[in-house]
């Protein structure tokens, strides 16, 4: 196989920039995401590819819920904000104005939309597992378009 053209055919695909924030008890973070998709109308379910060494995913084990906050076109250096992993980036919501949502997962005031979840599978994916949720609440908070992956500039994947 072509290694380069195997990355350049996969990074073509279109990705959306989310923060998504997971609690575990009293605990909260949050993290940079590009690998989200709905997957089913009724019932709501998104998935979501969290890295399997991650504390993310230690915590969304343990608490069965985390929440997409959606991020709008121009907000980069929010995206960028919580790009380190928790261990070496301390308390990643510390100065980030935020509210616990209905599952207590953390909502971005920021945030142009987001989705809060319970878990209802995750799969062993290769580096990242794949989480599947089901959206129990959901929220607009301003209209706006998408901040994708070609705008940051960023080559995640392939």
């Amino acid at each position: 196989m072509d290694l380069e053209a195997k990355k350049k055919a996969l990074r073509g695909i279109v990705h959306g920039v989310y923060v998504i924030g997971v609690r575990d008890g009293e605990k909260r973070n949050a993290f940079t995401a590009t690998w989200v998709t709905q997957v089913s109308f009724e019932p709501p379910l998104v998935a979501a590819a969290i890295r399997k060494e991650s504390l993310s995913l230690q915590m969304v084990e343990k608490s069965r819920v985390f929440a997409i906050n959606f991020l709008a076109s121009g907000q980069k250096a929010l995206a960028q904000h919580f790009l380190k992993p928790a261990h070496l980036g301390g308390d990643k919501l510390q100065g980030i104005s935020h509210r616990a949502g209905v599952t207590g997962a953390p909502i971005l005031v920021e945030a142009a939309a987001y989705v809060e979840c319970r878990v209802k599978e995750i799969h062993p994916g290769g580096d990242h597992a794949i989480v599947v949720g089901e959206v129990v609440e959901a929220g607009v908070q301003r209209e706006a378009e998408p901040l994708t992956l070609k705008e940051t500039g960023w080559h995640y994947g392939g």
